[in-house]
């Protein structure tokens, strides 16, 4: 099954590009989707069937090292949560789910595909990454190839929507084209219609900035400056300089940990939070303090971001610090457990740890039955022959053809004084549907 229907892929871009979006106070018997065309994006032999043998293996492919690595403890913490309390309720097909957690570093090592060998030689029947949507371009052929499923929880390149992934490529984190649009929408309505864009240079930044543009321009707004940037310079100060020359009143920031040189270049060449306004995305909205480890006070206050994902409750913090107790930051945590839970009950569903047969009944399990938001609910129901619809910690997922989230939410999050931000509203939508 290759996700690329001519039709059904025009009608999933046009209702993303066109989404109105509603504020939220506060604080997300069908076969395997099949298609007609052949994607353009990849020519990759045609999947091997990997076989269950009665065991679901879970393998994490998330970063332990690199660029993303802070978003790995939450990452991992949810799919350990998950799994903790699926082989609490007795486990998938009668047996406890195995875990098999890997490394995934960045694109400036081989780290992902030496820990996809390990995965898929110790028969990962799903593997749960990369966080890094470059790093999963890099391996997504070698796992669906393979004949595994691939489900990440924060991959958001629109790419993946039409990529041929033979069927086996999922993702419980919305594609850019919405959090562009929710980012550039807040811009605009913050008085800032004269926007400069820095953004890192790999699949995730240009895509997402390509994202951005069109929504500021589209609300008659000027994109005047936008710089794509090398995430392994040894310094950003040309990449500055270019956007101080525009003198934007705002300032799209699209990166990652290299985000924490760019700010004091920002700061040395007079590119203020009190002078200009800072946006972030959910590669860079990380708490960053004060002090030895962050940034001097007030160096970002005022300054805001985007997060796909719902508000994640102070119960599922909890629940994740009981797997992790040194969390700092949830960030893709609960796409990580929703995942993971997906995955089971798509096993169970099937009555197979067979990849293509999980891969087959994952669109099912997320939309279309009866509401459930936990495993053993909703494994209890699917016992009693019952269709379900798992609604995650992350949100309502509800897989369309493309294995992408029917329905998404952003957060809008602020910066106070402490360099650390909180929630001050979410947005949600339907993406396709």
């Amino acid at each position: 099954m290759i996700r690329i229907a001519p039709l059904g892929r025009a009608l999933a871009v046009a209702a993303a590009a066109s989404l109105a979006l509603t504020a939220c106070g506060g604080g997300e018997d069908s076969a395997a989707p099949a298609s007609s065309a052949p994607a353009a994006e990849s020519s990759a032999p045609a999947a091997a069937t990997a076989q269950g043998d009665g065991v679901l293996t879970v393998g994490t492919l998330l970063p332990q090292t690199g660029s993303l690595a802070f978003l790995g403890p939450p990452e991992f913490a949810g799919v350990g949560l998950a799994v903790k309390e699926i082989n609490d309720a007795g486990g998938v097909l009668g047996k406890p789910v195995v875990q098999i957690d890997t490394d995934s570093g960045d694109t400036s090592t081989n780290i992902a595909s030496q820990s996809v060998d390990k995965l898929l030689q110790q028969k990962a029947d799903v593997i749960v990454g990369a966080a890094s949507s470059s790093v999963s371009l890099s391996v997504i052929d070698k796992i669906t190839g393979a004949g595994v499923v691939q489900i990440s929880p924060a991959n958001t390149s629109d790419q993946f929507t039409t990529y041929n992934d033979k069927g086996l490529y999922f993702r419980t984190a919305p594609p850019d084209v919405l959090q562009g649009r929710v980012l550039g929408d807040l811009i605009l309505a913050d008085g800032n219609d004269a926007v400069g864009i820095l953004a890192l240079q790999d699949a995730y930044g240009t895509g997402l900035a390509d994202n951005v543009q069109k929504a500021v321009e589209g609300g008659g707004g000027q994109v005047v400056e936008k710089v794509i940037y090398d995430p392994k310079a040894a310094d950003y100060s040309a990449d500055v300089a270019k956007i101080k020359e525009a003198n934007p009143k705002a300032i799209a920031l699209i990166g990652f940990d290299e985000t924490k040189k760019i700010i004091p270049e920002l700061v040395k060449q007079g590119l203020t939070a009190k002078k200009v306004k800072y946006y972030f995305v959910d590669g860079n909205l990380s708490n960053y303090g004060t002090g030895a480890d962050g940034f001097p006070k007030g160096t970002l206050d005022g300054a805001k971001g985007t997060q796909p994902g719902a508000q994640v409750s102070d119960d599922f913090k909890a629940k994740l610090m009981t797997i992790d107790p040194n969390l700092k930051d949830f960030n893709y945590g609960p796409e990580s457990y929703d995942a993971t839970i997906l995955s089971a009950l798509a096993a169970v569903a099937a009555k197979s740890d067979a990849p293509a047969d999980i891969a087959a009944k994952l669109q099912e399990v997320s939309s279309g039955g009866e509401k459930c938001t936990d495993f053993k609910t909703c494994n209890d129901l699917l016992s009693a022959g019952k269709d379900i619809d798992f609604d995650g910690a992350s949100g309502p997922i509800e897989f369309n053809e493309a294995g992408d989230p029917a329905e998404a939410t952003i957060g809008i999050y602020e910066y106070s004084a402490d360099n650390t931000n909180k929630n001050v509203s979410f947005n949600t939508g339907k993406i396709a549907g």
